[in-house]
């Protein structure tokens, strides 16, 4: 999910600072230590640079997962798809499977959605009416989080694709750091590792170089159209893929031009690139990558 930081007025600030005020009744007795040591000594799937993959979160109502793309990896929704999916997808088809979840939102819709304290909910997403930021220093969060990588590990994911890291550049209504978000990402990367999962940064451009070396690959959203995509070569510099998607206007596939321009800069950064709607529904898709 691509948010924007920049429109930030008074009453918001002083808004955010009132939801600061009560927030801080939220369990922090835990804070996240910032240099921490990332995880090794453990086995989990490395994608390598150039991999192909597929990205669909949201099936549509009738219908199903769209698994006829030849491709190495499909980033699918952990909650809504079932382990007999994952488990055809990973072990009949020989796909890796990486499984999204949100890190650092609050959705009212999914199955553990009781388990977050109201002082933990701060604004709503921009664009994203259902979804609400949340204070990533509670502990509580901290547990949710654990729990939800030890369903990706006992739904057989190979990796997960945590997002909404990157709350500290938007306006989530707590003032918690860049530290704090550096913390936090260290955390998760840490503890789906220790579970033997792979684990992707999701934006967060800022702290990449911080981060680098915690995380397997990078899913970006849009860093070509936001002239972003700079920032991510650590990544490919370190052997680990960059899953980039971009979100053109609707008549943009018809324009032979702008693809090519678009593959051939993907090309160039060793960028897996995909053109997708933004509802990630597989109502359309172009890949730059060669597949089958």
């Amino acid at each position: 999910m691509k948010t924007t930081s920049w429109l930030l007025v008074p009453f918001i600030v002083v808004l955010a600072g009132c939801q600061e005020t009560a927030s801080s009744v939220a369990d922090l007795n835990s804070p996240l230590p910032v240099n921490v040591a990332p995880v090794t000594g453990e086995t989990w799937y490395q994608p390598p640079v150039g991999v192909t993959w597929q990205w669909q979160l949201l099936v549509p109502d009738g219908s199903s997962l769209n698994d006829s793309y030849d491709v190495a990896i499909y980033d699918v929704d952990l909650f809504d798809t079932s382990e007999a999916t994952i488990q055809q997808m990973n072990v009949s088809d020989g796909r890796k499977v990486i499984c999204y979840f949100s890190a650092g939102s609050y959705e009212n819709w999914r199955d553990d959605e009781a388990s977050f304290s109201g002082n933990e909910l701060g604004n709503t997403l921009d664009g994203w009416p259902d979804e609400r930021w949340l204070d990533i220093r509670s502990s509580n969060v901290h547990r949710i989080m654990q729990e939800r990588l030890d369903l990706a590990r006992d739904k057989g994911c190979d990796g997960v694709e945590p997002d909404n890291m990157d709350g500290y550049l938007n306006d989530p209504g707590f003032n918690f750091t860049a530290g704090d978000q550096l913390a936090y990402n260290r955390f998760i990367a840490n503890e789906a590792h220790k579970r033997g999962l792979s684990v992707g940064l999701k934006n967060d451009l800022d702290q990449v170089e911080a981060l680098v070396d915690y995380f397997d690959f990078a899913v970006n959203e849009q860093c070509f159209e936001y002239d972003e995509c700079g920032l991510l070569e650590p990544f490919i510099d370190a052997g680990k893929p960059v899953l980039n998607a971009e979100y053109p206007a609707d008549d943009w596939l018809d324009d032979a031009n702008a693809i090519d321009q678009l593959c051939n800069q993907a090309g160039t950064l060793q960028f897996s690139t995909l053109v997708l709607p933004l509802d990630l529904d597989d109502s359309s898709r172009h890949s730059c990558l060669s597949e089958g």
